[in-house]
């Protein structure tokens, strides 16, 4: 199998692995229907991944790399109301971007399952790094909480907009817009 191949592969099957998880749960879904959905067999399956855990945590890890990026990018910006606004746009752009909005439903919906990966708690500090850049240390408690609101703005629109009938880029210029208000306001 070449390096590209392999690459494919593994990208596929978590893409598969990721689009059943939210349809079925975490739980409710085999790597037998993972391989079976891909067209693999269990053993060529194997050979990427050895468990729905470790599907798992490569994703996690793939999100949490995206995320740290967008965090040190956040980092260089003013701390400004327009860099927090800045910020906030981007953050809202590389969510509904590929695997992001994905994975913010998988979280959602396997909230359960996901308590006991170690990876999830890596996620959770790598959500409050992202946090600070849009409040100080020394902010008021109101602000960091708008801040904490804006950024839940734009993860809720993806499951509490849900049943909607709009478009996603619809979806997402209603959680910015409500974002952009929450972080005006410190």
């Amino acid at each position: 199998m070449s390096a590209q191949t392999a690459v494919d592969t593994r990208s596929r099957i978590q893409e598969v692995a990721l689009r059943l998880f939210i349809e079925n749960g975490y739980e409710a879904t085999s790597l037998r229907e993972i391989a079976e959905e891909i067209g693999v067999t269990k053993a060529a399956l194997y050979y990427h991944f050895k468990s729905k855990d470790e599907i798992v945590t490569s994703l996690i890890d793939d999100n949490e790399s995206r995320l740290k990026a967008l965090v040190e990018w956040g980092k260089s910006l003013p701390r400004t109301p327009e860099g927090r606004a800045t910020f906030v746009r981007r953050y809202a752009d590389e969510l509904y971007v590929g695997r992001n909005l994905d994975m913010m439903r998988f979280f959602e919906r396997n909230q359960t399952a996901l308590r006991e990966n170690v990876k999830s708690e890596r996620m959770r500090d790598t959500m409050l790094s992202l946090l600070g850049l849009l409040s100080d240390g020394d902010s008021p408690l109101a602000t960091k909480l708008r801040s904490s609101l804006a950024i839940f703005a734009i993860h809720a629109s993806s499951f509490v907009l849900r049943d909607q009938k709009i478009t996603e880029e619809e979806r997402k210029a209603a959680a910015l817009e409500v974002a952009l208000d929450l972080i005006k306001q410190q």
